[in-house]
């Protein structure tokens, strides 16, 4: 079965201001909500948005940024996956 956009539901979605990386959680058609990391949304010089780019290699800036958002992503895909 091909690929839907449709589909494809953006639940949640949080984002570095400092790195550019986005972190959300998705869910395709019924299929079980899930995380996702990356893409990486950077700033031109006049501050608009360049076109997404694959998250890559996670920096120091990023770990941290995951490290204090990681909770409030946990909670939001509990809820959203219902009682395990």
């Amino acid at each position: 079965m091909p690929f839907d956009p449709s589909k494809d539901k953006l639940l949640k979605k949080w984002k570095c201001e400092e790195t550019g990386l986005v972190v959300s959680i998705n869910q395709y058609g019924e299929g079980e909500p899930k995380v996702q990391i990356g893409p990486r949304i950077l700033l031109k010089k006049d501050g608009s948005e360049r076109a997404p780019v694959k998250a890559g290699r996670l920096t120091i800036e990023d770990i941290f940024w995951l490290y204090d958002i990681i909770d409030e992503v946990k909670e939001e895909l509990s809820g959203l996956s219902g009682p395990q």
